[in-house]
Parts: C-alpha cells; sequence; structure tokens
C-alpha cells in the first residue's frame, strides 16, 4: 500500500485542498515552489506508464480539476507547471500515479 492510498484511506493525515469521488489534492510535504499541490486519482494506478483506454476519462477528469485547483490557489493569473513523473527515470518517487501543481514562482527550463 502505498502512501497515497493511506492519505486517500485516511490512515496518514494530509492538507486536503480538493477532493471528490475520483481524486484527492494536498499539499505536498517538500514543497519545490511556494504552491506545491499533489493530484491524485482514486483509483490506484502505479505510473502514467500504466494507463489504459478505460482510464481515458478519470484523465480528463484530473486535467480539468488540475486547472480548477490552480485557478482557486491563485495561480492562474501569473502561470503555474502541471507535472507527471513517470517511473524511476522520471523522477517518480511514489508508485501512484499523481500530478504536481507548482506555482507562485517563476519556473526554470530546463526543468531536470
Amino acid at each position: 500500500m502505498t502512501i497515497f492510498k493511506k492519505i486517500i484511506d485516511k490512515k496518514i493525515p494530509a492538507t486536503v485542498v480538493y477532493e471528490d469521488d475520483q481524486c484527492l489534492a494536498f499539499k505536498d510535504v517538500q514543497p519545490q515552489a511556494p504552491v506545491h499541490v499533489l493530484l491524485i486519482p482514486k483509483k490506484e494506478i502505479p505510473s502514467h506508464a500504466d494507463l489504459s483506454a478505460a482510464d481515458e476519462k478519470l484523465m480528463g477528469h484530473l486535467m480539468m480539476k488540475a486547472a480548477t485547483i490552480a485557478k482557486e490557489l491563485g495561480l492562474s493569473e501569473d502561470g503555474y507547471r502541471l507535472v507527471i513523473n513517470t517511473k524511476g527515470n522520471g523522477g517518480q518517487s511514489v508508485d501512484h500515479l499523481h500530478i504536481h501543481i507548482l506555482g507562485g514562482r517563476a519556473m526554470k527550463w530546463p526543468p531536470g
């Protein structure tokens, strides 16, 4: 069981900024920007590489919610970054698909 599943199941506390029946968004405990929120599906999907055609609607939902959350956090005016790290070389540290919503400062490129 991943730490994200434990957060979904309310076994580990988190500072939740959004929740519905399909997803949960909470503040990252090791923020990399002034605003750093993780948006996760409640369905356990190990990584972006493990998505199937059945997950298309869920991913659309996550993208729409990421935009809504960013707006509610005051990031829409100046901009923000969405990041999905995938597997080891992609920098993924928890085997549960998650979207980083980062903002509150100018982002640099390249990111890695």
